[in-house]
């Protein structure tokens, strides 16, 4: 994966001339001005001392999984009963008792793991992989036109430019008239689990849409990802979640650029299940993730939506897919963003992975790849739901042009005028040319430096809101990283496309306003996005046809896809872009 934006602390004061005004001597900055991440602490150690995805004290203890040898037709519930005894009789940590597959989740010191290891009861143990979240860390693809709301405006402008791509609203609303057509297909009377980072469950797209949810890093049922102090985390789980199943016509704050009703799932009648595994850096232990699918088994789930992954197939994960999916239920995961091969677990035979295209039908450069590619789905500057307030929108000005920007994740809002100034690769105190602190708008070449560094080192300078260009990507690329950590003072920061960066290039020394302004919606790139469009055209599938099975499920989306690529299967594109309409015409 690409980094992330938690890179330590910036905290970046120097002496500058006494004067604010004028322009700055090479390598001085502007008295006064704080920049960067000033407070924070490490989010990552090595090896055993790794934190948690939870709220548990680290006790240098080491997460492992325990397989406890199951004979003849006993049952793995009850082979887990007598391995928990015998494990917390140890002296382990037991965090977790599966139904499924006769393992538990535990803790254990060394001394307690070759005691285990002794006993004839205990088949392995191995240690408990870290998984990962498989959006917004990624690349961010070049800002696209927003559509503009206007009076008069319908719940059909709800329909996002990748919701029409998967042929969402050909199947719920065949007129198109914004009004969801009776007794058409919804995803109602179906439930999708969504196995992530939780949900702000105050969201107005999300009333009346969530039946059970449950915390598995607090252990309870608000799966809120909201700290005790009121902090979110990165919002994740709420953007996957509205991909799915935002429901029609409830809008939040929307900003200027968006309907009253922003925008609709594929799925707008499915209930949700929520579970929360993911912690605030979007990591997780991958018997967090079993404990969960259980769960979402016991709550009736037909559908598993899985935007995270990592580590390697054990035994033990690929039993624990084979049960769900012999029980009922579909799991669809993220295919990975690191453009190698299908990540685990979507690479599983059980498992149905999915990967990212953009708007136009294109591979996008960052997905995962591989005979075990299933389906492909939007995953690039996708409109989803986000923590109320926490998504900014940007609207941009420059003399009489008004140029499409996207805001960086998690930018302050706020507005700014100054000088258009190249601050070149934003690498130095030195590189912005003609800095003065009177202020000015900084034009930034991103990826010789981390984002967030480049930003406190053009702040210093003066810059009083930030542009990152991109116009050495191809056209339809991805720019880098453009995200800001939570923590930290920060100007307001918006990225452009290759067409923008070039016009901006020309106007140098002119006028730019920034205006961004809170909303409850995001615009998130990545593999974690294309698995719920997946998930949601399942949910449609079996609202229609309820006495379907999860093969037959796979195979109406297979076998419907939009081939892509080469023809046929192929390992770029897998069957091709998932189409709700045309799948379910293959189901009799």
């Amino acid at each position: 994966m690409k980094r992330w934006g938690f890179v330590g602390l910036l905290a970046l004061v120097a002496c500058g001339p006494e004067s604010s005004t004028g322009t700055l001597s090479r390598g001085q900055a502007c008295p006064g001005v704080t920049a960067g991440e000033v407070t924070g602490e490490a989010t990552t150690r090595q090896g055993m001392d790794a934190p948690l995805p939870s709220r548990v004290q680290y006790d240098g203890r080491q997460p492992v999984l325990i397989r406890f040898r199951q004979g003849g037709q006993t049952r793995a519930s009850r082979v887990t009963a007598a391995g928990a005894e015998l494990t917390r009789a140890m002296g382990a940590k037991v965090s977790a008792v599966y139904r499924n597959i006769p393992v538990v989740a535990a803790r254990v010191t060394s001394l307690e793991w070759r005691m285990l290891e002794q006993s004839a009861l205990v088949e392995s143990i191995e240690e408990d992989q870290r998984w990962t979240s498989q959006g917004q860390d990624l690349k961010s693809a070049p800002a696209r036109p927003v559509r503009a709301s206007s009076q008069g405006a319908s719940p059909a402008d709800e329909y996002s430019e990748a919701l029409r791509l998967v042929q969402a609203p050909e199947v719920w609303d065949a007129d198109g008239d914004g009004v969801l057509d009776p007794g058409a297909p919804t995803g109602q009377g179906v439930r999708v689990c969504i196995i992530d980072s939780g949900l702000d469950v105050e969201h107005p797209e999300f009333q009346g849409a969530v039946a059970a949810s449950h915390d598995f890093l607090e252990g309870d049922d608000d799966p809120t990802d909201k700290s005790e102090k009121g902090e979110w985390g990165q919002g994740h789980g709420t953007h996957v979640a509205g991909i799915i199943g935002a429901r029609l016509g409830q809008g939040g704050a929307a900003g200027p650029r968006l309907g009253q009703g922003g925008m609709v799932g594929v799925a707008p009648g499915a209930s949700l299940l929520i579970a929360r595994v993911l912690d605030a850096q979007g990591s997780t232990q991958m018997s967090v993730v079993l404990s969960a699918m259980e769960w979402c088994e016991s709550q009736g789930a037909r559908v598993v939506s899985l935007s995270l992954g990592g580590g390697t197939p054990t035994r033990n994960s690929v039993d624990a897919f084979k049960a769900a999916l012999d029980h009922g239920m579909l799991v669809v995961a993220a295919a990975g963003n690191q453009g190698g091969p299908v990540m685990y677990p979507a690479s599983d035979v059980s498992v149905l992975a999915v990967g990212a295209v953009d708007a136009n039908e294109r591979r996008a450069n960052f997905s995962g790849a591989g005979n075990s590619l299933g389906l492909m789905a939007p995953g690039v500057d996708v409109l989803s739901t986000f923590p109320r307030g926490l998504g900014t929108f940007a609207e941009m000005s420059v003399n009489d042009m008004v140029p499409t920007s996207r805001s960086l994740l998690y930018s302050p809002t706020g507005d700014a005028l100054g000088r258009l100034v190249d601050c070149g690769l934003g690498d130095s105190l030195d590189a912005c040319q003609g800095a003065t602190c009177d202020g000015f708008v900084a034009y930034v070449h991103p990826g010789a430096v981390p984002v967030d560094q480049a930003m406190a080192n053009v702040m210093m300078q003066g810059a009083r809101a930030v542009i990152f260009g991109n116009e050495d990507a191809p056209a339809g690329g991805a720019a880098d990283i453009l995200s800001l950590p939570r923590r930290g003072h920060w100007a307001p920061a918006v990225s452009v496309n290759q067409a923008t960066g070039t016009m901006l290039r020309q106007r140098l020394g002119t006028f730019a306003r920034l205006s961004l302004v809170p909303v409850d919606y995001a615009y998130l790139s990545g593999t974690s996005m294309s698995a719920p469009f997946v998930s949601g055209v399942a949910a449609l599938l079996w609202s229609a046809h309820p006495t379907l099975t999860p093969r037959e499920v796979r195979d109406a989306m297979e076998s419907s896809a939009r081939d892509l690529g080469n023809p046929g299967r192929d390992p770029l594109y897998g069957h091709g872009l998932v189409r709700a309409r045309d799948a379910l015409q293959r189901v009799p």
